[in-house]
């Protein structure tokens, strides 16, 4: 029930296509041809990389190779042929970013129970509805994918199932590059089993690593010449700054992170008692926890330090999105130790949450950005209603019953998902 109210709240929305969606399906539709490049696919402004007198996506291969079955499916066109709510391309996202949100909110759930019992439900909901990762998964953004994948590693090693958890972890790589800060904090973990789990956790990751080098061999010339090293748009030159964009930590960068317009305290406050939650888990979970904690502040730096905190037009700092399931482990054992409070930041988040996953694409190309937050364009909509600005941001959906309607029935949705299981937790207590 909780993952068909998240699914009903998540990935119903319809949001116009994107450069993140020209970027991807353009080398999705190159590969349907037999291809890896496609020139007069890619939008002379929009991410791509140009090598060889070619034109290549500037992004790792596999959300691409993921979304060919279902693109081919429903024959999803060229960009240039989309229409402002293509619901075909809406599928391709459903089938990856969509699938992703739904597995990784099982395994944050499944986690949370198992450390926690009666709170994974709560745990499951508040990273899949009160977080970033909700606004990003029908939208073919490659952090929800990698995010799911690098958990699922998490988890089978943690079962001490280490080249399961290699392979998962090299696709993750396959997905996104900065995955890779995953993979090399598992293996340290694999590590503490002996040699043989290390050795075997390391085979593991060939088949996705090999997949990634032999992309990059056909496309530029060598398993070790990454896209990002050719993009080729219209943030060139902050690409090739520092590594590939990344560079000390400002704090101009953190403030936007964490406090800004999108940043991750004004939209999912509940994410500091996950960290309360995580030191608690330390208790008893020394290994696990720490390599919980490790992988959040490795991605908070990496946010820190890149030249565009929030990724260009998104609902948030997006790089952070694949540390936020690890993080999340710790929201079951924080609900345990402090429901009440747990509960209220929970409920701002999904609602903070859900706000921007209704309006952000429309809210971003505006002149002010949420006008400091999403959290006064909500407080205009009782005095304003449908005139108020952030009515006329929200998107379409699915669901055929207008935008504010479809938008009414995210809402409950969201909300309803974590008031059953938040009652499922005290119900136990």
């Amino acid at each position: 029930m909780l993952l068909a109210l998240v699914a009903l709240a998540a990935l119903t929305t319809v949001r116009p296509p994107g450069a993140q969606d020209t970027s991807r399906m353009c080398l999705t539709r190159a590969l349907a041809h037999g291809s890896l490049h496609a020139d007069s696919c890619f939008d002379p402004n929009g991410d791509r990389a140009a090598f060889g007198g070619h034109l290549y996506s500037d992004k790792p291969p596999g959300v691409s190779v993921a979304a060919l079955p279902v693109a081919e499916a429903v024959g999803l066109p060229r960009p240039a042929s989309w229409s402002r709510t293509d619901l075909r391309l809406w599928a391709v996202r459903l089938s990856t970013g969509g699938v992703a949100l739904l597995g990784c909110a099982l395994l944050v759930g499944r986690i949370g129970e198992g450390l926690a019992p009666g709170w994974g439900g709560a745990a499951l909901v508040a990273f899949a509805a009160g977080t970033t990762a909700a606004s990003l998964a029908v939208d073919n953004f490659d952090e929800v994918p990698a995010a799911a994948l690098a958990f699922a590693a998490f988890a089978l090693a943690w079962r001490r199932r280490p080249g399961a958890a290699g392979l998962a972890a090299g696709l993750a790589v396959l997905v996104e590059y900065q995955a890779a800060i995953v993979a090399l904090c598992l293996a340290l973990y694999a590590g503490v089993g002996g040699a043989r789990a290390l050795g075997r956790f390391a085979a593991g990751l060939v088949p996705g690593v090999a997949l990634l080098g032999l992309y990059d061999r056909l496309a530029f010339g060598s398993p070790f010449h990454v896209s990002y090293r050719y993009v080729s748009d219209r943030f060139e030159r902050q690409q090739a700054s520092g590594f590939f964009g990344i560079g000390a930590p400002s704090w101009h960068a953190i403030r936007l992170v964490l406090v800004g317009n999108r940043g991750l305290l004004v939209l999912a406050p509940v994410l500091v008692l996950a960290t309360v939650g995580l030191l608690l888990m330390a208790r008893t979970r020394l290994a696990e926890a720490v390599l919980c904690l490790v992988v959040t502040v490795a991605f908070l730096v990496v946010e820190f330090g890149y030249f565009d905190p929030y990724g260009g037009d998104s609902p948030g700092p997006r790089f952070f999105v694949p540390a936020l399931p690890f993080l999340a482990v710790g929201l079951a054992p924080a609900f345990a130790r402090l429901p009440v409070a747990a509960t209220v930041l929970a409920a701002v988040s999904v609602v903070g949450s859900t706000a921007v996953l209704l309006t952000w694409p429309a809210a971003v190309n505006a002149a002010e950005v949420y006008r400091w937050s999403v959290w006064r364009e909500l407080a205009s909509l009782p005095t304003h209603g449908a005139h108020a600005l952030f009515a006329t941001w929200v998107e379409p959906s699915v669901l055929g019953i207008g935008n504010l309607g479809g938008a009414a029935v995210v809402a409950v949705a969201a909300l309803a998902a974590l008031a059953l299981a938040v009652r499922d937790g005290f119900a136990r207590r």
